[in-house]
């Protein structure tokens, strides 16, 4: 009886425990994404569980850092083809200069994608040698913001296309430091995607250009001379104490907080100025065309935030799969259903302007678009130029490049400046140097 009592329990025993094991569960996979830490990329991870419910066992895991260190990071995991990142945020310039690297994969987004949507501009963008490198997730290109409450207090007014001296002239008038108010932001944190960005705009509308068909750098140029007196001028007599440590989100605070009459930057930052909850000017905002100078020409940049998949990425399927569903028209749909109107990323698709919830929570959507659609790439400047570009040249050296002349003009700024002649003779040298020593100029 005991022995009978004794198997019975053994079997029991047996039992409940294969039942309490059970089959194991599959792991899950993870695709790791580098991003940078602007509002649009912030939104897209709170939306990811949307993602994740549609692909069991998969989990996104987020690498957010600020702009310059993902360009450094991205550069080098491509470069080095470590295989840190599954998706990486890259901007038009790298889909350029590294898709003819092979750093990234070609891209043949699905039938229900509507690549068709996106707009032409874009397109071009991210298209090296005839193949899509990567997906847009927001484009943008520049305006002038100013705040009309203080124009109309001044007596001054703006046209739809200003011109830098009007620019020039309103800052001047609207600068009030005193009560808290200076009259123009502009960015003057180093780097090729900050200060200079904004710097090849103004050079480019003053008919300039980087290089010559030769590939001789023109930084020593009539039309360089002017662009960087402007620019050191109006932020040493009219802009924020410390301009050179800010750059687009140090401006964005500023303004927002009501701390700048005018600002010319991004278009993208329409989308955050007009949101209550963190933005003192709502209302109080006019949105107008960037300044031109002798020339419309390159007076406008062309950016694009994009999501690409590395060529050593792990899990590629699954990463085409994110980034598609990131830049798609049913995720516009899902943010402004969850966040509003004005939380969805502009500057992709052509439907998006067409939402009359867009516009109205956009009032700086026209002049975005027309914009973007006015921003060539493929003839940045009035001069023929050899490269693609706009605030950026499409050559692998441009980065390094662009961030020492960076690094230059920042010294135009307090608190010990240098002159504009030393720092167009130190750029033009150095850019030589860099040029000869990569094969462009020859002896």
């Amino acid at each position: 009886m005991a022995s009978r009592f004794a198997l019975g329990l053994s079997l029991l025993l047996q039992v409940s425990g294969a039942l309490a094991v059970g089959p194991s569960a599959p792991p899950v996979q993870e695709l790791v994404v580098a991003t940078v830490n602007n509002d649009h990329m912030l939104t897209l991870q709170r939306m990811t569980r949307h993602f994740e419910q549609q692909a069991p066992g998969w989990r996104v895991r987020w690498v957010t850092m600020d702009e310059d260190r993902l360009r450094q990071a991205v550069t080098r995991d491509a470069a080095t083809q470590s295989a840190q990142f599954d998706v990486v945020t890259v901007g038009s310039y790298e889909a350029q200069a590294w898709g003819d690297k092979g750093w990234l994969r070609a891209l043949t987004p699905s039938a229900d994608y509507r690549l068709q949507d996106i707009l032409p501009r874009v397109r071009e963008a991210l298209t090296q040698g005839g193949q899509l490198h990567a997906l847009p997730f927001y484009g943008e290109s520049t305006m002038t913001m100013v705040r009309t409450d203080l124009l109309q207090a001044a007596g001054l007014s703006l046209p739809a296309q200003p011109t830098w001296q009007q620019v020039a002239e309103a800052a001047r008038q609207l600068h009030q430091p005193a009560q808290g108010v200076y009259g123009i932001c502009l960015r003057g944190k180093p780097g090729w995607g900050q200060n200079m960005a904004l710097i090849s705009i103004m050079a480019n509308t003053h008919g300039g250009q980087w290089f010559n068909m030769r590939w001789q750098p023109q930084l020593q140029s009539a039309a360089w001379q002017q662009a960087l007196s402007l620019y050191a001028d109006l932020l040493t007599r009219f802009g924020p104490p410390g301009a050179a440590a800010n750059g687009y989100n140090e401006n964005l605070a500023l303004f927002a907080a009501g701390r700048c009459a005018i600002w010319v930057d991004a278009t993208v930052a329409g989308n955050f100025l007009n949101q209550p909850d963190g933005s003192q000017v709502v209302g109080k905002v006019a949105y107008l065309q960037a300044p031109v100078a002798s020339t419309p020409r390159g007076a406008r940049w062309l950016w694009v935030w994009a999501l690409a998949v590395p060529a050593q990425s792990r899990h590629p399927a699954m990463a085409q799969r994110f980034i598609e569903w990131a830049t798609s028209v049913g995720y516009a749909q899902l943010v402004a259903t969850e966040r509003g109107w004005q939380a969805v990323p502009g500057g992709t698709r052509r439907s998006t302007y067409l939402q009359p919830g867009y516009r109205q929570a956009n009032p700086h959507a026209d002049v975005e678009l027309t914009a973007m659609d006015a921003a060539d790439q493929t003839r940045p400047t009035e001069p023929p130029s050899p490269y693609i570009g706009i605030q950026w040249v499409g050559i692998p050296e441009f980065q390094s490049i662009g961030t020492a002349v960076g690094q230059l003009a920042s010294r135009l700024l307090p608190p010990h400046p240098l002159d504009v002649a030393t720092v167009q003779a130190r750029a033009q040298a150095l850019t030589e140097g860099k040029m000869r020593r990569s094969g462009y100029l020859k002896d």
